[in-house]
């Protein structure tokens, strides 16, 4: 608080204050004490101004050692890469596309590795052949910049440097120009353009101003966009003609600045290798606020001294207000109370309304569930259904032709030849009553412990049971067994069944062959022990749909009439049970390839297992 406010903050005291000699006392003792806020504002003035002057002497170092670093970054980058073979090439072959293209592709790679704006290549005539930003709407191909200096001093051999604003893109940036040489003979001009717009937001939102100006006074970097591109000064008449020329900036007839001394407090710092100075402009509002701070502080701790005594005097007049500002609470907390009773009570319905609707929910979800578990049932029943139709299909069509072949037996008095065609028919309907007993079991999920059973006489069975369909077909036949019995673990129903399906299904692939078709088996004894069957045909082979949806129930490649699509799914099954892998590809010649590879087994002492009994 000022010192002249002090008398008017004293008057404005209670009258009965000044009645007795003590306060008389106190305000003489105020009256004294003020006059020591001047010497106050004095040092928190100077204290505040060296603090804010340290601090931007920091922040101007700082800044000027980044801003420092991002030129030497790129200082030697046009020196190195006019070296590059790529870049004379175009130069000497400017007419070659293949030549420009391949300069343009290395130009943009190093700019998007240095994190240089452009780079870009001249001829000695200032046209440019390749840039980075071929490729962009505002590209530098096909434009001259004969008229830049740093274009002329780089044609001369001298490294140039140079600011200004880009006549094509509109954007600020430093350029690094050096001649590209082949010996002594200068090709072109390489040159590399820096953004430094990230440079005016290093200050972030201080109250601090950056201010950088270049060699004829032209702020040309600032945290300010306002002061962008106007003169500290007057410019002379060859500093005009040289802007003219080179048009480093958008106007060619920068305004004058006026920053008044009084409002900001200045630190400059040379930039000896541009010829740039580097200023930092801190408001003087960051010395005058904190001094104006301490002052009212100190003010206002000689205004509290002497209004203790007057609290003191209102402590009565305050205990009778805190009594009446009690009972009023207590009415507003009954009131309270009861307003959130009410609350409550409202709440209660609306739960036990919800509890209702949660019920009558769950009763509803129950009865879902019972229709879930009856439709579940229903598909089970369906599922079994016709993994049976799909079973029994094979031994129902052998023994229609064993019943006719029996019955052209008879015709021709071969009695004993149809009395053996009858035994198979009968061995059939004992096979298809031990398929549909294992069906029933596969669907209850009964596990059965693998009995042995020989690999060879169960490929022949199946084989055996689809001569007739491998005959029509004309299957040219192709074995490579082994002599010894392969012994594996499987039942002999299960394991023909999933031969009978995988067989079946090669013969269905041929028949959209044309001759000749060919079926190859195959069967070896793998490193680890188990035994690996090899079925291969040179069929259309498996599609990609195929192969990735062999293994799902109902899904074939097939006509309705010739499938239902649960022949693999079954094998799969069966064979995963059985503690194997069936395996599904394509074969590089072309073809169908399954591999069916099955646990090896003791040998045994027959070809039938006890689940094949009914």
């Amino acid at each position: 608080m000022p010192a002249d406010s002090l008398p008017t903050a004293i008057m404005t005291l209670p009258l009965n204050l000044f009645r007795r000699p003590r306060w008389r006392t106190l305000v003489l003792l105020a009256l004294l004490l003020a006059s020591l806020l001047w010497p106050i504002e004095h040092l928190a003035t100077r204290y505040y101004r060296e603090r804010v002057a340290e601090q931007s002497a920091q922040t101007l170092e700082l800044y000027v050692a980044n801003l420092r670093g991002t030129l030497r970054r790129y200082e030697a980058l046009p020196h190195i890469m006019g070296d590059l073979p790529a870049l004379r090439g175009a130069l000497r072959a400017a007419e070659d596309a293949d030549s420009v293209n391949a300069a343009n592709q290395l130009l943009d790679r190093v700019r998007r590795q240095s994190g240089a704006d452009v780079i870009y290549l001249m001829n000695p005539a200032g046209l440019t052949l390749a840039a980075s930003n071929w490729s962009e709407y505002d590209a530098f191909v096909g434009r001259n910049f004969a008229f830049r200096p740093y274009f002329r001093e780089a044609l001369a051999g001298r490294p140039a440097q140079f600011f200004g604003l880009g006549t094509t893109s509109g954007k600020r940036g430093y350029y690094f120009a050096t001649a590209v040489r082949d010996g002594h003979e200068v090709l072109g001009v390489l040159v590399v353009k820096v953004d430094l717009d990230h440079t005016e937001t290093l200050l972030g939102s201080t109250p601090e101003q950056l201010l950088v100006t270049d060699a004829q006074g032209v702020v040309i970097l600032t945290s300010r966009p306002e002061w962008r591109f106007r003169a500290t000064r007057e410019l002379s008449a060859a500093e005009r003609a040289e802007i003219a020329a080179n048009l480093p900036y958008p106007t060619q007839q920068p305004q004058p600045l006026a920053l008044g001394n009084q409002d900001w407090l200045r630190q400059s710092q040379l930039l000896a290798e541009t010829g740039w100075t580097a200023n930092i402009l801190a408001p003087r509002s960051l010395v005058e606020r904190p001094v104006q701070s301490v002052v009212a502080i100190a003010a206002a701790t000689l205004l509290a001294i002497l209004l203790l005594l007057a609290v003191w005097l209102q402590r009565r007049r305050h205990l009778l207000e805190r009594l009446a500002l009690d009972a009023r609470a207590r009415q507003e907390l009954e009131q309270r109370v009861a307003e959130r009773t009410e609350d409550l009570l409202a709440l209660t319905e609306r739960l036990k309304q919800e509890v209702l609707e949660r019920e009558q929910a769950q009763q509803e979800l129950v009865s879902a569930q019972d229709e879930l578990v009856q439709a579940g049932k229903l598909s089970a029943l369906g599922t079994m259904s016709a993994s049976i139709s799909h079973e029994l299909n094979q031994p129902l069509a052998a023994i229609r032709s064993y019943a006719d072949n029996a019955g052209v037996l008879l015709d021709h008095g071969r009695v004993d030849e149809a009395r053996g065609n009858l035994k198979l028919i009968s061995e059939l309907t004992a096979r298809m009553a031990s398929i549909i007993s294992h069906l029933k079991a596969f669907a209850r999920r009964d596990r059965k412990a693998p009995e042995s059973v020989a690999l060879q006489p169960a490929l022949d069975d199946a084989l055996a049971l689809l001569a007739s369909q491998r005959r029509a077909l004309q299957v040219e036949l192709l074995r490579d067994l082994p002599d010894a019995t392969l012994w594996v673990q499987a039942g002999e129903t299960r394991l023909r069944q999933v031969l009978g399906n995988l067989l079946s299904n090669a013969f269905d692939a041929l028949g959209d062959k044309a001759p000749p078709r060919r079926l190859w088996l195959s069967a070896q004894t793998l490193a680890d022990g188990r035994v690996s069957l090899s079925l291969r045909d040179n069929g259309p082979g498996f599609t990609a749909e195929a192969l990735a949806r062999a293994r799902e129930p109902f899904f074939t490649t097939k006509t309705t009439a010739r499938g239902l699509g649960l022949g693999l799914a079954i094998c799969d099954t069966l064979t995963r049970a059985l503690g194997g892998e069936l395996l599904l590809a394509n074969h590089p010649a072309g073809g169908a390839l399954v591999t069916l590879n099955l646990l090896p087994a003791d040998t045994g002492i027959g070809t039938q297992s006890p689940e094949d009994c009914p």
